[in-house]
């Protein structure tokens, strides 16, 4: 094990990262350094940018592979390397807006009619109709629900319309 990748470990968990960041910023860096055949403190900025060119055209990584990368590098270059800045302007695909598919009113009559528990179409009708997460729909308390006025007050920040 080298000087610098003992070094970056220690960093590492000295502020608690976990074991699964560990991994991945070390293979991140590893990839970067086997890349150019030389260690990560040795390497110039242009042949950073280059290589974010390397990883989006020739490997074909999403922009979220790609900013793990950069993090790792980043997190490298100014806490492992104390480098006083990073300012390295690297262009990465955006993340791909995914547009929801949406139910239609019948489709989602066809849901609630076919849940025979009053509880479980409860809990859908507020889920669907408050656009709650899982985990957000089981931490819903009584006193969140506000029957009379239609309203599932949630957070106290937050108020969404549960009714017609």
């Amino acid at each position: 094990m080298t000087s610098l990748r003992q070094q970056m470990i220690d960093a590492m968990q000295q502020r608690g990262f976990s074991v699964r960041t560990h991994e991945t910023y070390l293979a991140a860096v590893s990839n970067f350094a086997k890349y150019y055949h030389t260690p990560p403190d040795e390497i110039q900025l242009n042949q950073i940018q280059e290589y974010f060119v390397y990883l989006v055209k020739q490997r074909g990584l999403s922009g979220a592979t790609c900013r793990v990368y950069l993090h790792a590098l980043r997190f490298l270059y100014l806490q492992v390397l104390e480098w006083d800045h990073f300012d390295v302007p690297i262009h990465y695909p955006k993340r791909a807006q995914k547009i929801p598919e949406l139910l239609t009113r019948q489709e989602v009559k066809q849901i609630l009619d076919a849940c025979d528990n009053d509880k479980h179409r409860m809990m859908l009708t507020i889920c669907y109709g408050c656009g709650l997460r899982v985990s957000e729909l089981v931490a819903i308390k009584i006193r969140h629900i506000d029957g009379e006025r239609h309203r599932c007050v949630w957070n106290r920040a937050k108020v969404v319309r549960t009714g017609p």
